[in-house]
């Protein structure tokens, strides 16, 4: 099955569908799944905009609501998690997933599920110790640190996904990198790029506990993420002799390393995709059912020396029980129904000021779901169309005194990225005025050999020429594709143009100058990047010597030093 992986989203899913179709044109097959590491940014329409954790002079309402409503439709099926910039009060209503739009699906606060055999797990949002012990206490509308809570990671989705870790899925996407994943791959080459992350390695700071938790006792084949916009590869290699293939993936944008296409499982004959729950991820959530909490409360999840069940391994009698209640039959239904009016611009300028955010609601989705498993919808207790039982809103009181030491120790939280938006800036900016685009292609082994395509935008992309009859184009197309992409821009009340999305900061510069790797040759167009090194088995190359320099124009520098809710 070809599978296209994509970073940080940010609301870029028509120049997203728009590179993968330009890859399927010049490689001449199709890709039949896109995965999306975060930041997907479904907003409906403005309310949902308004719930969205960055300041409101950066929110733009994308391209999202038009596969919402129906005037676009996604090519492929699409299956994303959550970030922390996102539509939170929609996700909250798919708390165990479900369709947020004709052929796009996102797996909840944690999930698993198959898509043709291949079984894909997934985590959302980022991790800060101070909430990370709490319920998913949040509903909309709501007050500026629910906004941003609400996008926390909690420890009952880490533990129910680490009861997998008998039957690990094929892949696992995550918003935040495990911590310590980079050392196992290339350190130097990243602090190139990411001066920045300096400090945070040497301290084993970078990226999060929990999901590295996940990483060493599940121990997935592969392992997707995103967040810290920029491409880094490691292969893990565990006690056991098994490896885990990482790769994080850059945000959408032209001269970034944003997608890669991967080759896992079987190939997929006459577009027949079969989307399903996963039995043993349906197990796991029954037998935790007890342990859901929507209080603002400290709760710990059972371990050793706990007088409770801590271990919900799925035994035989427990699935056959699922099986029972879903008559054997895992296909995930097509329930997906607007629930709000989709967003239709008039050609004004938003005003952010004016729009309210929407109040709490429940999704029909998660509640057929909830009820035929026999499970709480957290919003459903939230909003009270559901009376909670004894023993639903605290695992604190069957715990007694039981303290997880382990979670009680977690208390850094994810990565500084000075790469985002800050959430108190004021100060209206611009961006590069040049852009550049890129993907990397690769089978199976993930590998740090970047293809660039380098334009201006607007730009149509010309029709692929090499530069020399003595070229083996069969290896160019085996080994290697580039693939171009623009960027959506905007004018400004100056008439400048701006990026909708996030706007760079200081360190990004130098990153972006060094964006080239060695041992390629390009021919006159730039389309092509011959990698004359081959790709050979080593996940990621030694760093070039004197990296190439790219010019840029930047504008207003200043206000990248801001620091973010990462």
């Amino acid at each position: 099955m070809k599978i296209a992986v994509e970073g940080c989203t940010h609301g870029e899913l028509d120049q997203i569908y728009k590179t993968i179709q330009e890859i399927e044109e010049m490689q001449g097959y199709k890709v039949d799944l896109l995965i999306c590491c975060g930041d997907f940014q479904s907003t409906r329409n403005l309310s949902d905009l308004k719930c969205m954790a960055c300041p409101d002079k950066y929110k733009d309402m994308c391209s999202f609501y038009k596969y919402y409503s129906g005037e676009a439709i996604a090519p492929m099926l699409t299956i994303f998690i959550g970030g922390n910039h996102e539509a939170s009060n929609y996700l909250q209503e798919l708390a165990y997933g479900g369709w947020v739009a004709p052929n796009i699906y996102y797996l909840g606060y944690a999930g698993v599920i198959q898509v043709n055999g291949v079984r894909i797990g997934g985590l959302s949002g980022i991790y800060k110790g101070f909430d990370y012990l709490h319920g998913h206490h949040e509903k909309p509308p709501y007050d500026d640190g629910a906004m941003r809570s609400c996008y926390h990671i909690r420890n009952v989705d880490v533990f129910r996904l680490k009861q997998l870790a008998s039957n690990p899925p094929d892949v696992m996407i995550s918003h935040d990198w495990p911590r310590g994943i980079t050392k196992f791959g290339n350190e130097d080459q990243l602090l190139r790029f990411k001066r920045h992350f300096k400090d945070d390695i040497e301290q084993d700071k970078l990226g999060s506990g929990p999901t590295k938790e996940i990483l060493d006792s599940v121990k997935p084949p592969y392992w997707f993420a995103a967040h810290l916009h920029c491409k880094f590869a490691a292969i893990v290699e565990h006690e056991e002799g098994s490896r885990t293939k990482f790769l994080a993936l850059d945000k959408c944008l032209p001269g970034r390393r944003f997608l890669q296409v991967l080759d896992i499982g079987e190939p997929v004959k006459n577009d027949d995709l079969h989307l399903q729950y996963d039995k043993h991820w349906l197990t796991v959530l029954k037998n935790t059912n007890h342990l859901l909490s929507v209080e603002k409360k400290p709760r710990y999840t059972p371990g050793p020396g706990c007088t409770d069940r801590y271990d919900f391994t799925p035994t035989e009698g427990e699935l056959k029980e699922v099986e029972t209640l879903f008559k054997n039959d895992f296909e995930i239904p097509y329930n997906f129904e607007q629930s709000v009016l989709a967003y239709k611009p008039n050609g004004t300028r938003i005003n952010m000021s004016v729009v309210s955010q929407p109040q709490a609601t429940v999704n029909r989705q998660t509640t057929e779901f909830c009820s035929k498993l026999g499970i709480l919808d957290p919003m459903a207790l939230l909003v009270g169309t559901t009376p909670p039982p004894r023993s639903s809103l605290s695992i604190g009181r069957s715990l007694g005194s039981y303290v997880n030491e382990k979670e009680q120790n977690l208390s850094m939280n994810s990565t500084l990225n000075p790469d985002e938006i800050s959430l108190n800036e004021t100060e209206d900016t611009d961006a590069d005025v040049f852009v550049e685009s890129e993907t990397n292609i690769s089978n199976s082994e993930v590998s740090l050999t970047p293809e660039v395509v380098k334009t201006r935008a607007p730009f149509r992309l010309p029709t692929p020429k090499l530069d020399s009859d003595d070229v083996d184009i069969g290896a160019v197309i085996n080994t290697s594709v580039a693939s171009a992409e623009d960027t959506s821009v905007k004018e400004d009340e100056a008439g400048e143009k701006i990026e909708h999305q996030e706007k760079e900061e200081m360190n990004d510069q130098q990153e972006n100058k060094e964006c080239v790797d060695s041992g390629k040759e390009t021919n006159g167009d730039g389309l092509f990047f011959i990698d004359n090194k081959g790709t050979g088995d080593l996940p990621v190359p030694e760093p070039p010597s004197t990296p190439p320099v790219k010019k840029l124009k930047r504008r207003n520098a200043a206000m990248y030093s801001a620091a973010e809710d990462a």
